[in-house]
């Protein structure tokens, strides 16, 4: 088995891409820092084993790793792609559940309802391919109509990564602006 690896944006975090599926069609990328849950993410839970792994992203076809802001990836890279690799080849599945929406969804009527469903639609064919290419994921939150702010949430290597705010300001912001005049901001949800 040969894993590819690739640099993100985020100086501490790597994307490992194992040449197979990580998360089936039709659910949502999973995002677990270190000390969450991962009774449903073997994966995560034989990756927490190595010293120094903060958090493990899951998307289509890779896995996002986050180090410690101490910790050298010369020295940790190996141990993940052996994790990795070991574990594909004991025949693991990564995550074994259906996963749960995590948020309370909002509930959209009328005019709100088309411009959120225009939102997540930009988000999902526009920036979301984009964003996965750097070993992350943006999530829709929440869109506010009293003062048109867009509340997105961004995850795996994104999350914490130092060209985040800029991505959301400069990237995305003016995208949105753009296709949906009711927006007037983008802000990072909490």
């Amino acid at each position: 088995m040969f894993i590819q690896t690739e640099d993100t944006p985020n100086p501490t975090t790597l994307k490992f891409l194992p040449g197979k599926t990580v998360v089936e069609a039709g659910q949502p990328p999973r995002d677990i820092e270190r000390g969450g849950d991962v009774s449903a993410a073997p994966m995560a839970e034989m990756l927490f084993m190595i010293p120094d792994v903060k958090r493990v992203f899951f998307g289509a076809d890779y896995i996002s790793v986050t180090k410690s802001d101490d910790a050298q990836w010369k020295h940790l890279k190996p141990a993940v792609l052996g994790a990795i690799m070991d574990f594909y080849v004991a025949g693991g599945t990564p995550l074994i559940d259906q996963i749960k929406q995590e948020a309370s969804e909002h509930v959209y009527e009328g005019e709100t309802l088309e411009i959120v469903e225009q939102i997540k639609e930009l988000i999902d064919l526009r920036v979301r391919p984009a964003v996965a290419q750097d070993g992350g994921d943006i999530v829709f939150r929440h869109f506010d109509d009293t003062d048109g702010a867009v509340y997105l949430e961004m995850r795996g290597a994104c999350a914490g990564c130092p060209s985040s705010s800029m991505t959301l300001k400069s990237g995305i912001e003016n995208l949105l602006k753009h296709y949906v005049p009711e927006v007037n901001r983008v802000e990072q949800a909490a």
